[in-house]
C-alpha cells in the first residue's frame, strides 16, 4: 500500500527552512561594497540586487535591474552572500518586494545572523517584512515622477529601527518634503534622510536649506558614487 506521504508535494514534506531555501528569485547581481547610504554608511556590506521594478523614477540609477537577471534558489543566494566576511546585508533592486520570495530571503538571512536592511520604494506594502529587518523606505517626491505611487499606509508599520528617505531633485522637492515632514510628524516615527539626486541638486545647497530651516533630518550623500562614480556593482 502506498503511504500517504508519497502523495505529498515535496515542499510540504520539507522543513520550513528547507522549503524556503528551494524558492527562487530573479537576481541582477550580488556584490560586496561599502554601504553608501543610510545610517550604515561606510560599513562593508553584501548587496543582493533583485530584478524588476514597477516604478520608473526620473533619477533612477539602476535601470539595468529592470529586466534580465538570473534565476537563483535562495540557497544559492545565501552561499554567494557567505563568501564575504561581513554581518551586513542589504536587499535592494529594482524594487525587491515586487518578488514575493523576497520575504523568504530576508527571513533566511536573519536566521543566519545577518544584520539585514531592505531598500524599498514605498509603493508596496511593508507590513509583512520580517521584524528583524531594517526597512529603508523611499518617499517619492514630485520630481521623481512617481509621487502618486506613495503608499502612505506604510508609515503605520514603521518603527525606530527603520528609516525614511527623500531623494530631492530641487527646491520644489525640498519644500514638498519639508511639508510632509511637518504634517505627518515623520521624525517621530524613525530617522529621516534627505538626499540630493545625483547631478540634479548640489549637496551643499541642500545642507544650507536644512540648517536654515533647522530640520530634524540627516543629510545623506551617496558615498559609493563619490568613490566610484556610477559604476554598476559598486
Amino acid at each position: 500500500m502506498r503511504r500517504k506521504a508519497d502523495n505529498t508535494a515535496l515542499a510540504d514534506r520539507l522543513t520550513p527552512d528547507a522549503s524556503r531555501l528551494t524558492a527562487t528569485l530573479r537576481v541582477t547581481e550580488i556584490f560586496f561594497s561599502l554601504q553608501g547610504e543610510t545610517s550604515r554608511t561606510g560599513l562593508p556590506t553584501v548587496f543582493i540586487r533583485l530584478t524588476g521594478c514597477p516604478l520608473r523614477c526620473g533619477y533612477c540609477d539602476t535601470a539595468y535591474a529592470f529586466h534580465g537577471g538570473t534565476t537563483m534558489p535562495i540557497a544559492a543566494v545565501l552561499d554567494a552572500t557567505a563568501e564575504y566576511r561581513t554581518r551586513y546585508v542589504t536587499v535592494t533592486g529594482g524594487e525587491p518586494l515586487a518578488q514575493k520570495n523576497c520575504h523568504a530571503l530576508m527571513t533566511a538571512l536573519c536566521e543566519r545572523g545577518y544584520s539585514v536592511s531592505l531598500e524599498t520604494s514605498g509603493a508596496i506594502d511593508v507590513s509583512e517584512v520580517d521584524a528583524r529587518v531594517s526597512r529603508i523606505l523611499d518617499i517619492k517626491t514630485p520630481g521623481s515622477g512617481e509621487v502618486s505611487k506613495n503608499m502612505w499606509g506604510n508609515l503605520a508599520h514603521l518603527n525606530a529601527r527603520d528609516e525614511l528617505k527623500f531623494v530631492l531633485c530641487g527646491e520644489a522637492d525640498y519644500l514638498w518634503a519639508k511639508e510632509q515632514l511637518d504634517q505627518r510628524a515623520l521624525a517621530a516615527i524613525c530617522p529621516v534622510l534627505f538626499s540630493p539626486a545625483y547631478r540634479d541638486l548640489d549637496a551643499g545647497l541642500l545642507a544650507d536649506w536644512i540648517l536654515r530651516d533647522q530640520l530634524p533630518v540627516r543629510l545623506q550623500t551617496q558615498l559609493h558614487k563619490q568613490l566610484w562614480g556610477e559604476e554598476p556593482g559598486r
